[in-house]
């Protein structure tokens, strides 16, 4: 089966989240990504939080499908290595500080006279250009500066962050999406040049802030942390049930709004022309919660669910890794998958997304070992003989 990006070759150059996760994501749907590491230790996420078997368990996922190569890029023959494989590739993939690669004469401006289709996709805190471009940004930061933290929490507790790098995964799908806009552009509109592609992981998040600038500069409106409630939207909150446990609750749909009144026993308020509308419903949020509440508390987390479902009002559980793991729903969709980790053990991965019918993405291959793919890469790609690979090797180039 041809897959969506096969026949795109991806060099990917970086390390830890933003980039790489960009690069996992092509690798998954065909594309042959090559990713550049540190002859010596490689990328860190090698080394980031679970280790079994001597290496991460998040990069055996993080870097499926990708081929690792090992080159010092410090060195002039490590940076000429590169080259040669970026007139073989169509998107480069970076996540250093703005200005190193310039340092190493691995900027656009140096890759696009090799290659003029080339689209680099540069990820870092800030962007490329403005007064904050020098500074280090993580992912924490990003979301920070971004102005999702603000509104994360509860208001009279400090902002919280949500537990994963949201602020680095969102700026990968960015940079997947930019480069597809590029290649796009390059491949169908027929102009032939490649562009770069600017990613700042503040401005990720930033992008999600839904119509906070507009609702600032029109009323002066400044969303503020409302913990489990979502603001101006109206019901739609988490809820305790009789057996301890949680249930979400979003009733804040005009007719979903009727359904759920009159499935918690409360058909006056169904009818009450101050809820028929969302405006009408944020006037009264607060009672609203406590009349639902009020009934969930009465009821086990189980039944109450059956009770919505069969009101066809969306509600849901607050689920842990061990509660996805066993779901039916995942299994049937095939979202969590067995893989073969080594000759005596398997590993439960996460499926693929986007499902696509006719391109469905794959896992070929767990994240590799250190530069298991360098020889093969140096003689497939560039057609280096044996001498050649095993002079680089002795100068530790690769």
């Amino acid at each position: 089966m041809v897959q969506s990006l096969e026949g795109v070759k991806v060099l990917e150059m970086g390390s830890l989240i933003a980039g790489p996760f960009a690069g996992r994501l092509m690798a998954e749907f065909g594309a042959e990504v090559i990713k550049v590491e540190p002859p010596e230790k490689g990328d860190p996420l090698r080394d980031w939080r679970h280790i079994y078997d001597g290496t991460s368990l998040w990069w055996r996922l993080q870097s499926r499908n990708k081929k690792s190569v090992t080159i010092d890029l410090k060195s002039e023959e490590g940076q000429d290595l590169v080259k040669s494989l970026v007139e073989q590739c169509d998107i480069v993939i970076e996540n250093f500080r703005p200005g190193r690669l310039e340092e190493w004469n691995l900027g656009y401006e140096d890759l696009k006279e090799i290659n003029p289709g080339i689209i680099m996709v540069r990820v870092s805190g800030y962007g490329q250009t403005g007064p904050y471009r020098d500074k280090p940004g993580f992912g924490s930061v990003g979301e920070s500066i971004g102005g999702l933290r603000h509104l994360t929490g509860y208001q009279d507790l400090p902002p919280t962050r949500v537990g994963v790098s949201l602020g680095d995964s969102l700026a990968a799908m960015y940079s997947v999406i930019g480069a597809m806009m590029a290649l796009y552009h390059r491949d169908v509109h027929g102009t032939g040049k490649g562009q770069v592609v600017d990613v700042a992981l503040y401005e990720a998040v930033f992008s999600l802030l839904e119509g906070s600038v507009p609702e600032y500069d029109k009323l002066g409106a400044v969303r503020e942390r409302t913990g489990s409630s979502l603001p101006g939207i109206a019901p739609s909150n988490t809820y305790l049930c009789r057996d301890g446990k949680y249930i979400v609750i979003g009733g804040n749909g005009d007719a979903i709004f009727k359904r759920l009144m009159e499935a918690i026993g409360h058909p006056e308020l169904a009818d009450d022309e101050r809820f028929a509308t969302n405006s009408g419903r944020v006037k009264h949020v607060d009672f609203l919660d406590e009349t639902i509440e009020n009934w969930t508390k009465t009821v086990h987390f189980e039944h109450a669910l059956e009770v919505l479902d069969t009101a066809k009002v969306p509600a849901g559980p607050i689920y842990s890794i061990e509660d996805i793991v066993k779901d039916p729903h995942y299994l049937s969709r095939e979202m969590i998958q067995n893989f073969r980790l080594n000759d005596e053990e398997e590993l439960k991965i996460p499926g693929i997304v986007p499902k696509m019918s006719e391109t469905p993405g794959t896992t070929n291959w767990l994240g590799p070992e250190l530069g298991q793919h360098t020889e093969d890469v140096m003689k497939s790609l560039l057609a280096y003989d044996e001498k050649k690979v095993q002079e680089l090797k002795a100068k530790g180039i690769i």
